[in-house]
Order: C-alpha cells, then structure tokens, then sequence
C-alpha cells in the first residue's frame, strides 16, 4: 500500500477555488428552458412507444404462435405422433406427482429414492453382487463397504422410511459366498 500524503492546506484551497468558479460559471450560463423540455417531451414520447410496442407484442405473440402451428400442421409434423387422438397417460389419475414418476419411468432412473430404500434394494441384491466377485478379498471389501454406508445412514436424520436394513456379518457372508461357489 502506498502511504497517503500528507494533506497540504495550499493545494486543498486551491481545488476548492477551482471548483466554486466551475460552479459560478455554471450558474451564470442561461438555461434554454424550450430546449429542455423538447427534450423531455421527446423522452416521454418514446417511452410511450416503446411501451406501445411491448403490449402489442403481447398482444399478438398468440396469433405468431398460432400461424407456426397451422404451418407445422399443413407440413404434416403432427401427423403420426404416438397417442395422437387419444389422451395422455396419467393425467387423468389425479396424482399430483404423475409428472414426476412417469419422468423417473421413462428416464429409467433408479437411485431417485431415500437411502432406507436404496439400501434396502441393495441388500436384497447384495448376494448376487457377492457371487459375481471372484476374490475373497473382494468379497470382504464389498461386505465391509456396504456395512459402512448402513452405519453411516443410521447416523443421519431419516428422510424417507426407517431405515431397517441390517449389517451383515463380514465371515459369515464369506463363508456363505464359499458354501455358493461350492455348489
């Protein structure tokens, strides 16, 4: 940082002169009264205008859309759609969530859902998970993994169902996972 000056009284009457004379002489120059409010009258005009043109627009946006329609219709880009002339699934179900499933259906996304529920899908999977791994290490990692991520859900507040899925025990799953490579 620089240091500041230090403030000399010469130089401060100085500028203060300059500008009380730039001050006078702007007090003593005559004001064009007529041209002043020429000018304002032709701000206000355009605004006037341009306010004029903003509700036309809106006004008229409906017919702009309504000729694009009317033009796709005559190309035929309607013409074969699926459900055309019958309505919309689910929206006669009276479901204020229908948008928000049939996304989550048409879009195949499966990890929307509260941890007590992703965990206990998860646990129903688990063994089949196991039984595609092929190192005992492995299995012991992914039992482990999962454990972790039961107890750390536990510690957080719910925020959907309880969560019920439980543990599971590290050796016992092992020698599970050893009794199904057996077989």
């Amino acid at each position: 940082m620089r240091d500041r000056e230090a403030p000399d009284p010469v130089r401060d009457a100085a500028r203060y002169a300059a500008a009380r004379d730039d001050a006078n002489r702007a007090a003593d120059t005559p004001v064009d009264v007529a041209h002043r409010a020429a000018e304002h009258e032709e701000r206000e005009r355009e605004e006037r205008r341009a306010e004029r043109r903003r509700r036309d627009r809106a006004a008229t946006q409906h017919l702009w859309v309504e000729r694009r329609i009317i033009e796709a219709q005559e190309r035929g880009d309607f013409d074969d759609l699926p459900l055309a002339g019958k309505p919309i699934p689910g929206l006669t179900s009276g479901d204020p969530d229908w948008w928000t499933k049939a996304l989550i259906e048409r879009e195949r996304l499966s990890d929307l859902a509260p941890e007590s529920v992703l965990l206990r899908r998860e646990d129903a999977a688990l063994d089949g998970r196991l039984d595609a791994l092929w190192d005992e290490a492995a299995v012991r990692d992914a039992v482990e993994e999962f454990n972790a991520r039961v107890l750390t859900a536990r510690c957080r507040p719910a925020d959907g169902p309880p969560l019920i899925t439980p543990v599971r025990d590290v050796e016992a799953e092992v020698a599970r996972w050893r009794e199904r490579r057996r077989t």
